[in-house]
């Protein structure tokens, strides 16, 4: 669920009017859910951004996944890429508005931080940003990691409080709540460990996750 490791820069202009006039045509057809802007405008600068992140990833709840979706500006275009993007053989990424599992982490945080914390959209990156955390320690807003012998570290949730994760899964799913996630037979096998991002600036550049 992820490819490079750099963080996300500005959309550039292009990218905005494309991403508005695809949420204009969704819109009207009542096909996609987009982050909105008034809700993440409140959730910036707050006394405790971990909260805040985790509050403002639950209002994403029901945004459909995009592989390399998401971004400081919230849901975006996705794409396909070797097997990622696609669904029945078909390429969604590039006909949909929404997060993959690192674009959902990084808006958050970067919203709810009042944009102190920059996290590339890359899962391995996103690890190695901030403070690892016991599990019997873990706030809401705290990174959830997951690998598998062949593909380490290969996705990332919010934490949501009381053993909940909200994450971005994989195409055809949209962001969804999951309880006591690490008693879940799917991901709870594959916890590798948890960060609690912090205040740092990063380089700017394309990236995916």
């Amino acid at each position: 669920m992820d490819a490079s490791s750099a963080a996300p820069a500005p959309a550039p202009p292009t990218r905005r009017r494309l991403l508005l006039g695809a949420l204009a045509v969704a819109g009207a057809a009542g096909a996609v859910t987009a982050a909105d802007p008034s809700e993440a405008r409140a959730a910036g600068g707050t006394d405790d951004p971990g909260r805040s992140a985790a509050e403002l990833a639950e209002r994403q709840i029901g945004v459909p996944y995009a592989w390399g979706g998401g971004d400081r500006l919230g849901a975006g275009i996705g794409f396909c890429e070797d097997d990622n993007g696609y669904l029945d053989g078909v390429c969604e990424g590039d006909t949909t508005i929404g997060f993959d599992c690192s674009g959902l982490t990084l808006y958050c945080w970067y919203v709810a931080s009042g944009g102190t914390v920059q996290l590339a959209h890359y899962t391995g990156a996103q690890y190695r940003t901030g403070t690892p955390v016991p599990r019997a320690e873990l706030r809401a807003g705290d990174l959830l990691f997951f690998s598998r012998p062949d593909a380490p570290l290969h996705h990332v949730g919010i934490h949501a409080g009381d053993n909940a994760m909200i994450h971005a899964a994989h195409t055809g799913t949209p962001v969804a709540r999951l309880e006591n996630v690490f008693d879940d037979p799917y991901w709870g096998p594959q916890y590798a460990g948890a960060v609690r991002p912090q205040a740092r600036r990063t380089s700017t550049g394309p990236s995916f996750g």
